[in-house]
């Protein structure tokens, strides 16, 4: 009954992510510590291999189609790897699976969870405020061909050292709770580069993604924090319900749906610095 519950699970998160692009771990991770009553640890670190397997479809897809800045991902992972590896001596030091660690992980999971949903509604607003600007500057034709005037030669931010920052900043929440690398990543990119075009912003936010939750998912499964049926559980239901969210998109308004995960977001991170 249970596994049943889990693959429904994620199909419903594969769906939401599907619709509204954040990151499975911004839901997937809370739904296991207080749905399921998993170990926050061993969630966290289901949920980065989760989110690896998962984002690396769409990493080739958009390598293909030649929208990722490497150049970019390049000092992000800087940055992100080696904060992950450093999280991950710190929390063996810990103890993975002592009390303290548990609500260390749910504290700053709650507070990640937050930052998430207001980056996710700031996206809101300033995506529509951005579109309404182009069209009313230079009519409906312009909306659609404004990302063809940025290429990877605009992934050049004020200083090298800020995206490695940045990086490393996310690389150790990540590693942590396993949130972090979704909204608040494309907003954090959108102010480091500035020129480069929103869909250029995405593939970058994603490929990044795709070595850090990886690297950070392995090291939790060395302290034997990764539950392997669980993964392949969440991963039945999610693969289908990426599918099934991306079609429903077409449909619904992103931006209705965005402002209602938003305020979900908000709430589960309430609880959990509550709990």
């Amino acid at each position: 009954m249970q596994d049943t519950a889990l693959i429904l699970s994620g199909l419903i998160i594969g769906a939401i992510i599907g619709l509204t692009g954040v990151g499975g771990g911004s839901l997937m991770t809370p739904l296991l510590i207080m749905g399921f009553g998993v170990n926050p640890a061993i969630a966290v670190g289901t949920d980065l291999l989760f989110a690896a397997a998962t984002k690396l479809g769409g990493t080739v897809r958009l390598a293909r189609e030649r929208l990722i800045a490497w150049r970019a991902v390049g000092l992000l992972s800087v940055g992100s790897l080696p904060a992950a590896l450093l999280t991950m001596a710190v929390l063996q030091h810990l103890g993975p699976s002592s009390a303290e660690t548990e609500q260390l992980i749910r504290q700053v999971l709650g507070v990640a969870l937050l930052l998430t949903a207001l980056a996710t509604l700031h996206n809101v607003l300033a995506s529509q405020r951005k579109k309404n600007a182009v069209l009313a500057n230079n009519g409906p034709t312009a909306a659609a061909g404004a990302a063809d005037l940025a290429d990877t030669a605009n992934a050049t931010p004020a200083h090298w050292a800020l995206p490695v920052l940045f990086g490393a900043l996310i690389g150790s929440v990540v590693t942590l709770t396993s949130v972090g690398a979704g909204a608040i990543g494309v907003t954090a990119l959108l102010i480091l580069f500035p020129r480069l075009a929103i869909q250029r912003i995405i593939a970058v936010d994603l490929a990044y993604a795709v070595p850090l939750t990886l690297f950070a998912g392995l090291g939790h499964a060395s302290l034997g924090q990764v539950d392997w049926h669980l993964l392949g559980l969440l991963l039945c239901g999610s693969l289908p319900g990426i599918w099934l969210g991306s079609r429903l998109l077409k449909s619904l308004n992103p931006q209705v749906t965005r402002t209602l995960l938003s305020t979900l977001l908000a709430t589960i991170g309430i609880k959990l610095l509550a709990w």
